[in-house]
């Protein structure tokens, strides 16, 4: 059980969480919320041993094995799979025992081994790794690839794949869905529901968070509270108590209003100064209600566009793809305003190539395209966050789109995003991701587009930031198309779905739950084919591992008993020659005219001991050679 007392922690000397007490039982699993620079991360930390209490004690099990995301992943030369298991310490470390044993032919030690490794599931470590790997949209082809060979966005999929693969007791994972699909955020959450691990999960993703956890940490103004059930039950709580909490406000200013009115009706009237006096004392003791506040910082909409052309933009039987591939054919959609589209499909079924044909980033290979004449592309994708300059201020970006606007008006724009007073004057290289990804959805919505391309336009943004990110693509009233593995902002802003598989790109009938079903099936279809050669493959391998378990603990058994009858032969030897030499003495008629009655007695005594020890060691040693030929030979 993790036990938080009265726990302070801080970054810099700034208090994030002030005298915190709660309890988080094994196995529970807990999402972490609040906003960007509560202490969320930090919680992280001082959990991990990374960062140390002001005060108070935070009380984690010394058994406890801790796994988490690491946030860098250098460019190593090791497979993708092999750095996967690495994770495991202890099967990697009983490995490399088991290795030496072999080497130094420790038949004992060997069987010890292999006892541990098959105790810790070693002879499944691959098969769960490469389970974890194809969740997470790794193919088979990408196990064996050099971990240096795999963009950023894949090696964070590889470091949540080697955390998950971890055999932990605590698994703290911050943000696990960024840089995750929509088929990947669906099979992480299911793996996440059946591990029976502790699970502390920070992600500011509502549906992920109310499919996986059974209670809420909230973190707010330097409180740590605990409630029960996922994050829409949270919600509803919170907003229950700051219901409550300005209704006991109003009422406490209506009280503070009578008081003050009566001490100054009666303060100076003789009669009345003592009732006054005790008013006026009331009013110092009363312990003041602060009125309830859960603004979001966030304050935006999309302005009207200049014009909505009807159709934006068609498409007709075209194709896409790259130089050595094909991805999408016979290809035909028409984009209107008002449209609404959300694209589903499969890990590289190619969701981001069709975004990018209506983008015009990339060429059509045959077919038709007719564009409006006034339209205006918004497009948004990650790399779009490389593209802004990093020695630069939000300010800056949004005066080169808009140079005769006055800068008050900007900097009203930009307090929209949360970009306020010095914020929109700073360098924009320092910014975290969110920051980032909030400035090029400021400077894209400016631009007042007509049709929308967003892949992936939540990665990065907190609750609250989504939420406004929801709101105002519910009132833009151009098209727009939509790559997310944000369930929440798909069933809020679009109207319909397109399924991308197969080489082609068709209207999805049914929602997202149909959805979940659809991917859950194609898996298995997936699986089918290559279950029973991998069924007979792991059997096999199981059978070969036992085989060699077997004979390394027969080798073992072997040398033990070996061992032990050397061992008596070697006693046997010099016991005999003992008992002889006193027996020859015994036999000498001179040697009881010499020897003392004391030294005579010690002497018989020694032979008797040394008799019974040689018959002891004599039907021991018969018994371990029966034991010998009893076992079975060899090979």
């Amino acid at each position: 059980m993790i036990s938080l007392r009265q726990l302070t922690f801080a970054r810099v000397g700034r208090p994030l969480v002030v005298d915190a007490n709660l309890q988080i039982h094994p196995g529970w699993k807990v999402g972490v919320v609040g906003a960007n620079g509560c202490g969320k991360s930090s919680l992280f930390a001082l959990l991990a041993g990374e960062l140390h209490a002001e005060q108070g004690d935070c009380d984690i099990p010394a058994v406890w094995q801790i796994a988490r995301v690491a946030q860098e992943t250098p460019a190593l030369p090791t497979p993708a799979l092999e750095f996967v298991l690495d994770g495991d310490v202890e099967l990697r470390r009983v490995e490399r025992e088991l290795a030496a044993a072999e080497a130094a032919g420790d038949g004992e030690a060997i069987g010890h081994l292999h006892t541990r490794y098959a105790d810790i599931d070693g002879y499944s470590a691959k098969a769960r790794a490469a389970e974890v790997l194809h969740g997470l949209g790794f193919t088979d082809a990408d196990f064996a690839r050099p971990v240096a060979d795999f963009s950023g966005g894949w090696r964070v999929r590889l470091n949540l794949a080697r955390a998950l693969s971890c055999r932990a007791d605590l698994l703290l994972l911050d943000e696990p869905t960024n840089h995750l699909d929509l088929d990947a955020v669906l099979w992480l959450e299911q793996w996440l529901k059946s591990t029976p691990a502790t699970l502390l999960l920070i992600s500011h993703d509502r549906d992920f968070l109310d499919a996986v956890v059974g209670q809420i940490v909230a973190i707010d103004q330097q409180r740590m509270t605990l409630t029960t059930g996922g994050y829409s039950d949270y919600e509803r709580a919170r907003a229950a108590r700051l219901a409550q909490q300005q209704s006991a406000y109003e009422a406490q200013q209506r009280e503070i209003a009578r008081l003050s009115r009566f001490v100054e009706r009666f303060k100076a009237k003789a009669t009345k100064a003592r009732q006054a006096q005790s008013r006026v004392k009331m009013l110092e003791r009363m312990e003041i209600i602060a009125a309830a506040h859960a603004d979001s910082p966030f304050q935006f909409s999309f302005r009207a566009p200049d014009s909505l052309p009807d159709p934006l933009l068609l498409i007709e039987n075209a194709a896409a793809g790259y130089v050595d591939r094909k991805i999408l054919a016979n290809l035909t959609l028409t984009l209107r305003p008002g449209c609404r589209i959300g694209l589903l499909g499969r890990n590289g079924a190619g969701k981001s190539t069709l975004i990018k044909l209506l983008a015009g980033s990339i060429a059509q290979q045959g077919g038709e395209r007719k564009e409006a004449k006034a339209l205006n592309i918004g497009y948004f994708a990650q790399h779009q966050l490389e593209q802004l300059r990093p020695e630069e201020t939000p300010l800056w970006h949004l005066q080169k789109l808009e140079p005769l606007t006055p800068e008050q008006e900007l900097r009203d724009y930009l307090g929209g995003f949360d970009f306020r007073g010095e914020m929109a004057s700073r360098p924009v290289g320092p910014f975290s991701g969110g920051e980032k990804s909030r400035l090029a959805l400021a400077l894209l919505i400016r631009t007042r587009p007509n049709l929308l391309l967003l892949d992936e336009p939540t990665n990065h943004l907190d609750l609250e930031m989504r939420e406004a990110l929801a709101f105002a693509l519910q009132d833009y009233e151009g098209g727009m198309v939509v790559v997310s593995h944000d369930r929440h902002l798909l069933r809020s802003c679009t109207d319909e779905l397109w399924l991308v598989d197969n080489g082609a790109a068709t209207p999805f009938d049914g929602d997202l739950d149909d959805y979940a079903a659809w991917l859950a099936t194609q898996r298995s279809a997936d699986k089918a084919p290559a279950a029973d050669a991998q069924a007979e493959k792991a059997e096999r391998l199981q059978q070969r591992a036992d085989a060699k378990a077997n004979r390394q603990a027969l080798l073992a058994e072997r040398r033990k008993l070996t061992k032990e009858i050397e061992q008596i032969d070697r006693n046997l030897a010099k016991w005999q020659e003992e008992k002889a030499a006193l027996d020859t003495q015994f036999a000498d008629p001179d040697f009881y005219a010499t020897v003392d009655r004391q030294k005579n007695e010690e002497m018989h005594r020694r032979a008797g001991e040394l008799g019974e020890a040689i018959d002891t060691a004599e039907l021991r040693w018969l018994e371990l050679h029966e034991a010998l030929d009893a076992l079975p030979a060899v090979d």
